[in-house]
């Protein structure tokens, strides 16, 4: 699969590069994809819901009255479910919500969901960026020169590695995430319409070195 890649502007550089097919144009499985997308969101739930029962809760353990001879029902203690205040039967109690699913289920479910981005045409790759300070009106130009609707289309921005100016810059948007390569999970992926990959990025997806200073000075550039 062959991708422009874009400058920091957004605009047409004339290069390009080849992303393999075995990620990018391989065989979605959708099963995967949902089980990688449950697994995530059941790692995020919390699991902390509690309820007092009947032992927990405060009250007299007296009994309220004796068991006959009173015409009314029969009666344990004031904490006794029926009343208010009383204990709650069967209530939520804290558990894990998370499963185990293997590497390679992952590893087909990241694959499929980006074989998914590369058939709908929904991969950008743009040269490095390390702002000098953080410039959020510098990341929208970018996108909208991508032709990329922010109002209604939300963005994943790849990159290698962490520039804390790239990220500051990203983080106001509220409908671009922005993370690194190794972070990139099934969810992220398919939560987003575009994927955005930096040029290190995309050569390290494309089993090539990340472009650096050394290299760049090296070809001359």
């Amino acid at each position: 699969m062959q991708v422009d890649i874009l400058s920091s502007e957004g605009k047409a550089t004339g290069r390009n590069i080849e992303l393999p097919d075995h990620i990018f144009g391989a065989e979605p499985n959708d099963h995967v994809i949902y089980l990688a997308v449950k697994h995530y969101l059941a790692s995020l739930h919390q699991g902390t819901h509690k309820v007092k029962t009947r032992m927990e809760v405060k009250g007299s353990s007296r009994k309220l009255h004796k068991q006959k001879g009173t015409g009314g029902s029969r009666k344990g203690n004031i904490r006794n479910p029926l009343y208010k205040g009383g204990g709650t039967v069967f209530g939520p109690k804290p558990h894990k919500y998370d499963f185990k699913l293997n590497k390679k289920v992952r590893d087909l479910a990241r694959v499929s969901a980006l074989s998914y981005k590369g058939k709908q045409g929904n991969i950008r790759v743009v040269e490095d960026i390390k702002p000098g300070v953080p410039h959020t009106k510098t990341c929208i130009s970018l996108l909208e020169n991508m032709e990329i609707d922010l109002a209604s289309r939300k963005v994943l921005f790849v990159s290698a590695e962490y520039t804390e100016n790239l990220h500051l810059s990203l983080r106001n948007l509220s409908s671009v995430h922005g993370i690194v390569l190794s972070d990139m999970n099934t969810y992220d992926i398919m939560n987003a319409h575009y994927l955005v990959f930096t040029e290190s990025a995309a050569r390290i997806m494309a089993g090539e070195e990340p472009v650096t200073e050394q290299t760049t000075e090296a070809a001359g550039v």
